[in-house]
Order: C-alpha cells, then structure tokens, then sequence
C-alpha cells in the first residue's frame, strides 16, 4: 500500500441517504455468492475485531451457509480496547463479552462455527502485522477465499490486517476480497480514494438482510452509550444503517 494520509474517523459519517442516492452504487458489477466463492473453495473471514464479520459480509455469510459453504472466522484481536477508561466496559469484562458476542451473531447468521481466535492486541495490530501474516500463512488453503477490511479502511488495525492478509494470500495461492467497513464513514460519492473501479456489489435476500440485522443487534456493547464515560455507542447509527443495505460490496 502506498504511503497516504489515514483519514479521520469523527462524527457520525456519511448519512446512509447520500450513499443510497449515488447511482454508481446501483451500477457496480454484480457477482452472486457461489461465482465468488466457487465449491472447490472455502470462504475465510478475517476479522480485526468481532463485529467487523457481520458488518463487512454477514449477509454473504448467510448466504453461503445456506449454500453448504465451507466456512472459517477468524478473530484477530477479542475487540477489548474498544471503550478507553470505561469502568462500565473494562478490558477484563470486554475480552470475555465480545466473543460471545461474535458467537451469538454467528449463530444468528446461521453459522455453527467456532471462531479461531488469535489473541493479538486489539490497538496495536501494526507493530505485529508481519506475525499476524505468518499466523494466517499456516491456516489458509489454495483456493481459499479470504475476507477482511481494506487496506485503506482508515482505522489502524483494518489497515493492518488487511496488509497482513495480503501477504498472507499471496504465499498461501488464496484468493483476498477487501471490504470496506469505515470506508463508508469518513468518504463520500465519487471519493477517488476509493477503488471503484475494483468493487463489485453482492446482492443479499430478505433472509440473509434479516439474518444480519439480528446479527448486528448481538453486539450489545458497541450499541449503548458508556454511563461511565459519558461515549455514545461505538457503532454509529449511520454504521447500523449501512448493515440494512440489500447489499454488500467487496474489492477484488
């Protein structure tokens, strides 16, 4: 990845409107589930962070489950850096619940799938991005399909993962799909920063937009606002609204 300036994640982002509004979302080449991972393969997640499965291709997800894909999740970090001097969520309590979590959204995706959990810093994922590559270099496949955040996603340790699974894919002979997740956030319509000419869109059923709306709704402690330190929720309204689009969109 090219040395660029990380953009800011502030606010709550580019209203889910402005993006429903721009025809070019409606246009982008559409690939079904089984052509983007074909039945000879099997579709990997690798999530920074629990929540970042659901909320880059949890409708895929479903789908591909009720397809008879073979399945794997990986949990990079247990997410537990995710409320900073919060009494009410400390490290303690939020490296037990955000697991669970992610468990319970799996099950609600239709996924009976344990996660592989890696145990890295939740924070730090860009001082140990190149053991994270030599990590999943021993549990991809050829053929594999791999799903994580873009390299150019704005939070650190999207970046980072998505560095490491690129390196990861290349020596393994897998396949990387790139999502967005706060792409959305800080960019807009027509924001050359994005590589549109590489996005293709994954149109989702009623079943699987269901399914990963009740998945987003797992993640309790991403969705209330922090008594203790006065934070509104970590998911942002504009985040849960993007979760609802009939749709995803990777880069490949």
């Amino acid at each position: 990845m090219d040395a660029v300036a990380r953009p800011a994640i502030r606010g709550e982002g580019t209203a889910e409107a402005e993006w429903n509004g721009w025809p070019v979302l409606a246009a982008l080449p559409r690939i079904d589930a089984r052509t983007l991972v074909p039945r000879n393969a099997r579709a990997v997640v690798v999530a920074p962070h629990p929540d970042d499965e659901v909320l880059s291709v949890g409708g895929l997800l479903a789908q591909l489950a009720d397809a008879g894909a073979r399945i794997e999740v990986i949990a990079v970090t247990d997410g537990a850096a995710s409320h900073g001097g919060s009494t009410e969520w400390p490290v303690e309590r939020l490296a037990k619940e955000r697991p669970l979590e992610s468990r319970l959204a799996l099950e609600r995706l239709g996924l009976p799938v344990e996660p592989v959990r890696l145990g890295l810093p939740d924070g730090g994922l860009a001082a140990v991005r190149g053991t994270l590559a030599a990590r999943l270099v021993s549990l991809l496949r050829p053929r594999d399909v791999v799903f994580t955040t873009w390299r150019r996603d704005g939070h650190p340790d999207h970046e980072a993962t998505g560095q490491a699974c690129a390196l990861a894919c290349a020596a393994a002979g897998a396949r990387l799909a790139e999502v967005p997740v706060w792409g959305w956030h800080w960019s807009h319509p027509g924001d050359t920063r994005m590589p549109w000419r590489h996005a293709v869109r994954i149109d989702l059923d009623e079943e699987a937009m269901r399914r990963k709306r009740a998945a987003v709704q797992a993640f309790t402690s991403q969705l209330r606002r922090d008594a203790s330190t006065g934070a509104g929720p970590v998911l942002r309204a504009t985040t849960v609204a993007r979760a609802r689009r009939p749709y995803e969109v990777v880069f490949l």
